[in-house]
């Protein structure tokens, strides 16, 4: 049995939202299906946890297998208890989640719309999103669809008391993450675009290892995906954006990507992707996370992410003495 069971959350057959997820009890992690449903939801984040304000994310998907895209949705979260103590819903915040197109297909000008996997792509995302007790939650979202009018769906997530993986405040790990100069690992391990393209395109991003961007005391943008093996086909366009970031802002950071699979085959993990996000049989991917000159995590970014809020954060950054 594979080491890491992807759950597969289908969305309208481009496997949009698909992702490694847990074996733990779950009430729905995937899109919510209901009779007559007008509208399913599927978690995009995972690893959300007490007292600390989180990005939250979700797709959206229509009974026809098209996408909402565009615009913005209302997100609202209930508390409904624990696997052994459920309860009645219990009200928690609200927020207005935008959406947030994969890299390179189109961000729309206008409200939701309903589009086709090849027209648009992406999640919604809500800002600041604080959850104060551990358990499961329940997300309702209410969507204005262009067309077809008001939609709503409902899944349920699971809110832990502490962060499962590393997360904002904590001080990074020293990995020694695969590396050009890694003699005794293939080049498909270094990055899974070497498996059919013969080399590494981006061999910029293989250059550092977070242990020595650490000892050097550099701030790090490092990004953890299969381009080739990642299910939600986020992957690679994702490691494209932080390849062309690197050539914009190398005096800000050193830019880092982290392969999944050392053997996909074989279901072998990279030991530096294994150490940052294998919990309990599970790892999701793509994240991006910002370390900086001190060592310490400063954001981090679950499966898609705006690319002027990254910059924003890279902006902010002194600009680093002598050459990366």
């Amino acid at each position: 049995m594979r080491a890491v069971r992807r759950l597969g959350l289908l969305l309208a057959m481009s496997l949009l939202l698909a992702a490694c997820a847990s074996d733990g009890e779950t009430p729905s992690d995937a899109p919510t299906t209901q009779p007559n449903a007008q509208l399913s939801a599927a978690m995009a984040t995972s690893d959300l946890y007490v007292g600390a304000p989180q990005r939250v994310s979700a797709g959206l998907i229509l009974p026809d297998n098209e996408l909402v895209s565009f615009g913005s949705v209302d997100f609202t979260f209930s508390y409904v208890g624990t696997a052994q103590d459920p309860v009645d819903p219990q009200p928690g915040p609200s927020a207005v989640a935008v959406y947030v197109p994969t890299p390179g297909t189109p961000e729309g000008s206008g409200g939701a719309a309903a589009t086709l996997p090849s027209e648009a792509r992406g999640v919604y995302q809500a800002e600041d999103v604080t959850f104060d007790r551990a358990g499961f939650w329940q997300l309702d979202v209410t969507a204005d669809v262009q067309g077809l009018g008001v939609r709503r769906a409902r899944t349920t997530f699971p809110v832990l008391e502490d962060a499962a993986y590393p997360a904002p405040g904590e001080p990074a790990l020293e990995t020694e993450n695969l590396t050009m100069d890694s003699a005794d690992a293939p080049l498909g391990a270094v990055d899974s675009r070497a498996v059919s393209e013969g080399e590494v395109p981006d061999p910029e991003l293989h250059e550092w290892t977070i242990a020595r961007a650490l000892e050097e005391g550099r701030p790090a943008l490092v990004v953890f995906s299969t381009p080739v093996y990642c299910a939600s086909q986020f992957c690679g366009p994702v490691t494209d954006v932080v390849q062309d970031l690197a050539s914009r802002y190398s005096d800000r950071a050193v830019f880092i990507h982290v392969e999944i699979w050392r053997d996909f085959d074989g279901q072998v993990l990279n030991r530096a992707a294994a150490d940052w996000l294998f919990r309990d049989d599970n790892l999701t991917e793509p994240w991006l996370y910002l370390i900086d000159g001190d060592g310490t995590i400063v954001d981090r970014w679950a499966t898609l992410f705006r690319e002027e809020e990254v910059v924003a954060r890279l902006e902010s950054l002194p600009r680093m003495k002598g050459n990366a």
